[in-house]
């Protein structure tokens, strides 16, 4: 299974991908927007752990962009709101 892992807090996103990895998935680091638009559109990942609050937009906004463009991953939503 390929994750993609999009989130701005360094330490978050390690422990995250760390632990994942150790279940033996395998995982991507997006820590924007723009980053996580890229490779989201670049490759097909199973699941998106998605953060609300990144520093170049908002991830609601790039869920709807990755709706449109035809992707089909399923998404979990962070947030400390």
């Amino acid at each position: 299974m390929k994750i993609l892992v999009v989130e701005d807090d360094k330490d978050l996103m390690e422990i995250i991908t760390k632990s994942l990895e150790k279940e033996r998935y395998v995982v991507s680091q997006a820590p924007d927007y723009r980053t996580a638009l890229m490779k989201a559109g670049d490759y097909d990942y199973d699941c998106i752990l998605l953060d609300i609050m990144l520093p170049d937009g908002n991830g609601l906004d790039l869920l709807a962009e990755l709706q449109d463009m035809g992707k089909k991953a399923n998404v979990i939503i962070l947030s400390a709101k």
